[in-house]
């Protein structure tokens, strides 16, 4: 039987997930109290399969945990620069090891409440986002007017979400963005993006 100190030890050690993205494998390390970190989530993953990208996007990744969007984004756009963020320090720090460990250049991790953080004059190709389950209306929409603002024109925000709030989104979507595009509905869950107009 393993002491304290030594199962204490065991549980403090990274895991380390390695995950292909199309052309691209990735090694990162996660921790615990991050999302989801013995596995990448089936809704992240959703949201990869379905993203459509060019190599000179900018890209931001908004609640990053640690960097699977946006790392994946920044090594699929690599003449593009792409920003992740997160409001826990700890998330920033995995996805700032995880950037550096994949040797990804056109890539920075930054410690933001939503866009607070955010350079004004910044502006992004896609800006994608898992959003959790518990978001409210007032957040949801926070995010929906900021997304606006720092896409570029033609830029696309790309969520995912459980299938169960998809009308509570395509509302919101309707409402700011001025429509809603439904791109996958899985039965957990619903990948699908508001473009800026031109």
């Amino acid at each position: 039987m393993k002491s304290f100190q030594e199962y204490n030890r065991i549980i403090r050690q990274d895991m380390t997930l390695h995950t292909r993205q199309r052309d691209r494998e990735l090694v990162l390390k996660t921790t615990w109290g991050l999302f989801s970190p013995k596995a990448i989530d089936a809704g992240s993953q959703m949201l990869l399969d379905f993203i459509d990208i060019e190599p000179d996007h900018d890209c931001l990744d908004l609640g990053c945990g640690y960097g699977i969007l946006g790392l994946t984004l920044a090594s699929w756009a690599p003449r593009g620069q792409t920003l992740l963020v997160d409001k826990d320090f700890v998330a920033v720090e995995y996805s700032e090891k995880n950037r550096l460990l994949n040797h990804i250049d056109n890539a920075e991790c930054q410690l933001s409440n939503g866009f607070d953080h955010i350079a004004g004059d910044r502006r992004f190709d896609i800006i994608v986002s898992n959003i959790p389950a518990k978001v409210g209306k007032e957040m949801l929409y926070i995010y929906l007017f900021d997304a606006l603002k720092y896409l570029k024109p033609g830029g696309s925000f790309y969520i995912v979400t459980i299938t169960g709030l998809r009308q509570f989104f395509k509302r919101g979507f309707q409402e700011v963005f001025g429509h809603y595009e439904k791109i996958k509905q899985g039965k957990t869950y619903t990948v699908a993006r508001g473009i800026k107009p031109e």
